[in-house]
């Protein structure tokens, strides 16, 4: 048997987003800048997809770029905000929780001159407002909030953050990495006190090097890609016309049904949860009282003596697929700065998984995994030992 529990990493795509990428790369090819029949056709998949990824926002059509993933757009959304408001301010707020392609790009952006400031999270991953809020200065123009974490899954309040961030100071942009939370919560921009969302197909079954990213009305925003001027000049290069319309048929998909999906999840996360906690030497992570206080879709979880690369590994000899941390920088092994800000404690920071479900994952996968869990991790705490 397989259990596949990497989803936060990626997902499946459906069967309907195959076949409408099928469609678009062998009869549908056209190229959508083109005149012609072909090209038209093609653009009216960019057009039908973009009109249902605003009304999942209750956006405007205007308001959504097309990216090649979730990184593209986090790096449009804090790089070209930054350069187009740096008359305004150079300093950014960010928290000590983000993900590497929210990081990365405000390190770059330090290097060119702009200040970046650090706000707390608490054992649960939850922003420390007021400490967040006494980081605001007269030169802040933006800030940037992770809406799930990528590792834990702690759940932020965008919108009282968002609201008190404003109240401070209201031309700040608040910009929200949204690429674990989009397709789990039903996120509407306007009311949450968004400017800049950030969103990645493959996440919820749509395809890789997919995405968008929200661009609220009249925020200044500047290209990173130049050429002809596709998408009004925003993001110039001929559209991925097979992944968009795949990602718009991915989403449509999954907010159809999305509370009956929602309540699966939290039921597999709870199964789970239980069966960790029948077991000795494991300490479940980020997760609060009330569970649906926290995302669906992930679990963290430390084996006290077990490395995690060697945990991993010994599960996936028994068809069980987990991931030590992001996926998205597995590659460059390291301490894991979100498990370090919520205070893991040393000695469990390299012992550590994280299980991630989908709206395909099953009863039957996690109870697999867990009688996994229950033979491989004793035997590697005994092996540790010795």
């Amino acid at each position: 048997m397989e259990a596949y529990l990497d989803n936060a990493a990626t997902t499946r795509v459906s069967d309907g987003v195959q076949q409408i990428m099928s469609q678009t790369m062998l009869a549908d090819f056209g190229n959508p800048s083109s005149m012609h029949r072909k090209g038209m056709e093609a653009e009216r998949y960019v057009k039908e997809a973009r009109e249902c990824i605003a009304a999942s926002l209750k956006a405007e059509p205007k308001e959504i770029i097309f990216t090649s993933g979730g990184t593209e757009a986090n790096n449009m959304a804090l790089i070209g905000a930054a350069y187009a408001n740096r008359r305004a301010g150079m300093h950014i707020i960010t928290t000590q929780f983000e993900h590497a392609s929210v990081h990365n790009p405000l390190l770059f952006l330090e290097e060119l001159g702009f200040s970046i400031d650090f706000a707390p999270v608490d054992e649960y991953g939850h922003v420390k407002l007021p400490e967040l809020l006494d980081l605001i200065r007269e030169d802040t123009i933006l800030v940037s909030i992770m809406y799930v974490n990528n590792e834990v899954g702690a759940v932020q309040d965008i919108a009282a953050i968002s609201t008190a961030v404003k109240a401070k100071k209201p031309d700040v942009l608040f910009h929200v990495d949204a690429i674990q939370a989009y397709g789990k919560y039903r996120i509407c921009p306007k009311k949450e006190g968004i400017d800049l969302l950030s969103v990645s197909g493959h996440k919820f079954h749509g395809p890789k090097g997919s995405g968008f990213l929200y661009v609220r009305d009249k925020v200044k925003v500047k290209p990173l890609i130049f050429g002809g001027g596709q998408q009004k000049g925003m993001r110039s290069g001929t559209e991925n016309v097979p992944g968009i319309a795949g990602l718009g048929k991915a989403v449509q998909e999954i907010y159809s049904g999305h509370e009956v999906k929602r309540e699966h999840l939290y039921m597999l996360k709870a199964r789970l949860l239980t069966g960790l906690q029948e077991m000795e030497d494991v300490t479940v992570n980020a997760v609060p009282e009330e569970l649906t206080e926290c995302a669906p879709h992930i679990v963290s979880a430390s084996f006290a003596k077990v490395r995690s690369e060697v945990l991993l590994h010994a599960l996936e000899d028994k068809g069980v697929y987990v991931s030590s941390g992001s996926a998205c920088s597995s590659n460059h092994p390291g301490i894991s700065g979100s498990l370090q800000a919520i205070g893991v404690k040393k000695e469990l920071l390299d012992s550590t998984l994280r299980f991630s479900f989908s709206v395909y994952t099953t009863v039957e996968e996690i109870d697999y995994a867990i009688e996994q869990l229950k033979v491989i991790v004793p035997m590697l705490q005994k092996y540790t030992r010795r």
